[in-house]
Formats: C-alpha cells, structure tokens, sequence
C-alpha cells in the first residue's frame, strides 16, 4: 500500500488535538494488566501515560517532536514502562510482543498500513476510532474477513478503513440489523481506489 500522503492528508493526519476524557476512558475500560500496548499518533502522551497504569508496558509513537516535547517537559515523572519513539509511524518498525494497538485519529488515511503492521507482529486487537469517527471500537485484527459482495443488507466495516450500510428492501430490515456489523474486504473504495487489501 502506498504510505505517501497528498499534500491534503498530510493536513490532516499532522492535526493534532487531545480528545476528551471518557473518549480516553472508553479506551482505558478495553486495556488490561497483561496487555503490550502501542499507540500510534500519542500527541502528548496524556492517554499513554494512563494507559500505562494499567498495562504491562505501553510504547508511544508520535511524529511531531514539538507535540511530543510537551509530554516530556518532565521526563522523571514519566512512567517507567513507557517507551517514546519520536517518529512517523507508518515506516517506523514496530516493538514485537505488542497485544494491543490504539489509533485515536479520526482523520487518519492509513487504517490500512497500521492494521496490517499491527497483525504481522502478531498484534491482536486495534482500539480506534478511525473508521467509524464516532465512537471507539475494538478491531479483531485476526478476525476473518467476509467478501462485501455476500452481505446482502445491513452495516459493514472494510479492511481498508471504509464503514457504511448495504440497503436491501425494507421488509427484510429489522433492528438486529443495527447491532451487527459485517468485517468484509473488497468493498466499492477498495476498488475504485486500486487498493491491494492483503488479509494473510
């Protein structure tokens, strides 16, 4: 997948703003004390360092130094199982023996490249909010994936990061419909895009 970004995205991946504190619970509530975590895009560190309270060990990756630099104003108060790695994420290595990764970025472009990196150092679950950009959703990284041309109506969430609704008739709708969500690859934007989705 091509990690270059247009001169748009980069806008907006570069954007940089804290979320609110149940946004950050809602995170918190899914991480537990045996969990390896890796959040992608930490800003300042205020949701790594809580994660870090509950985590075995927390590493955090944030590509503006000066963002970044606001977090580690006091570096002796940093907790000691948190790792920092300034950088972009998208060619940085990841830490092996990570079980969790956390992407709060609404405005993210690259769903596709973390999910994937994630999985092949046998991450398991994505906690995000990029696909949706409503509320936080655990992603099973490792979860198979149906083709989006068997679902015949109802919600669905792509591999590449698109969400939306198939419609079907109105008689075959019902409210189940609205709490089930279809994990499909090779939806419309992966076509029109000219993505190449591997889900090995």
């Amino acid at each position: 997948m091509d990690v270059n970004l247009t001169q748009e995205d980069s806008v907006w991946e570069l954007m940089w703003a804290p979320y609110d504190q149940p946004t950050y619970q809602s995170v918190l509530d899914l991480i537990y004390p045996d969990d390896v975590v890796l959040e992608i895009g930490a800003g300042d560190l205020r949701l790594a360092r809580q994660i870090a309270r509950i985590a075995r060990r927390v590493y955090a990756i944030e590509i503006q130094r000066e963002i970044l630099d606001q977090g580690l104003s006091d570096r002796a108060a940093l907790p000691a199982n948190l790792t920092v790695f300034p950088g972009d994420a998208c060619p940085l290595p990841f830490p092996r023996g990570v079980s969790v990764g956390v992407l709060l970025m609404r405005h993210c472009t690259h769903f596709t490249l973390y999910a994937e990196r994630l999985k092949s150092i046998g991450c398991k679950r994505l906690i995000t909010n990029s696909r949706w950009r409503l509320g936080v959703e655990v992603v099973d990284l490792l979860a198979s994936r149906e083709s989006f041309d068997s679902v015949r109506m109802g919600w669905y969430a792509c591999w590449c990061g698109a969400v939306g609704f198939i419609p079907g008739p109105v008689e075959s709708y019902s409210a189940k419909m609205d709490q089930i969500v279809h994990e499909v690859s090779s939806c419309p934007r992966c076509s029109s895009s000219g993505q190449s989705i591997s889900l090995s």
